[in-house]
């Protein structure tokens, strides 16, 4: 199956999962589905036993690790992880309901397969990401950590005070993700508080800086892999991902209005309309 196809499920997933809740934040994790997919279906290195099926070790050592900054999406990271095989597609009618281990942000306290931090939290998840990397490079594992954060959560503080630290170290094992749809829970981000030039201003504390669409197949194939090939070289990597909030869902898209807001019984139906069920729904 292709990833167009994983990617469709996914996104009926997630609107089922929000639904189902009456809560959750569906516009980014429809923005961000194609990226996510993308990663763990075909880049990243993951580890899987001799059957095939994930394994999931906590330490992630001798395997590319992904840690969602923009904890608030949760709904697509577990979509993802339940299709990839770390836990029963079933437990996605679980989400956000009391005593799952599906909570609205990623938690540890659960013990859910595939999840390592607590997040959500935003502006924290660019310093796990680095840490982890360099702990990587401590063990002699020469795997890749990825993490995906919010354009809004570039607000944040703790943010470039990271993105000060990885350069400075040299923190080369690490691709970073900005999800730049322009959108942020009070509005769009440059009314809220303008980000402006986000890859020139990585580009002055010493980031290398890709810039991709990331709701094209071709160019996250084609951006994924050279960052891929310019690890190793003394710079941490940031890719400045555009994509469209509510991607997928025609009445989902071009607002922020479906930041955090769950479809109704007959807006489900009309998103369901659009997304095609490759997979079988949970």
């Amino acid at each position: 199956m292709n990833i167009q196809d994983i990617a469709s499920q996914v996104r009926r997933d997630i609107v089922r999962m929000v639904h189902g809740a009456k809560s959750g934040h569906p516009g980014g994790s429809l923005g961000c589905t194609d990226l996510i997919v993308s990663l763990y279906f075909k880049h990243m290195e993951l580890k899987t036993d001799a059957a095939g099926p994930v394994v999931f070790d906590m330490n992630g050592t001798g395997e590319d690790l992904f840690f969602l900054s923009n904890g608030h999406i949760s709904p697509v990271l577990y979509s993802v992880l339940a299709r990839r095989g770390y836990f029963p597609v079933a437990e996605l009618a679980t989400f956000r309901k009391i005593n799952s281990r599906l909570q609205g942000h990623p938690a540890t306290a659960e013990h859910l397969e595939g999840i390592r931090i607590a997040s959500g939290s935003l502006g924290q998840g660019l310093s796990v990401s680095i840490g982890a990397a360099l702990a990587k490079k401590l063990n002699g594992d020469n795997h890749l950590v990825y993490v995906l954060m919010g354009d809004g959560e570039q607000q944040e503080g703790q943010i470039w005070e990271a993105a000060t630290f990885a350069p400075h170290h040299k923190v080369d094992n690490l691709i970073a993700f900005v999800d730049f749809n322009g959108q942020q829970i009070d509005g769009p981000t440059d009314k809220v508080m303008n980000n402006r030039d986000l890859g020139a201003k990585y580009e002055a504390f010493g980031w290398r800086v890709l810039h991709m669409d990331g709701n094209d197949y071709e160019s996250l194939e084609a951006v994924l892999t050279a960052a891929k090939a310019l690890t190793g070289q003394g710079q941490p990597i940031v890719i400045i991902t555009k994509t469209e909030m509510g991607q997928g869902v025609d009445f989902m898209m071009h607002t922020h209005k479906w930041h955090g807001v769950a479809p109704n019984d007959e807006q489900l139906a009309k998103a369901l309309e659009q997304l095609p069920e490759t997979l079988g729904d949970y």
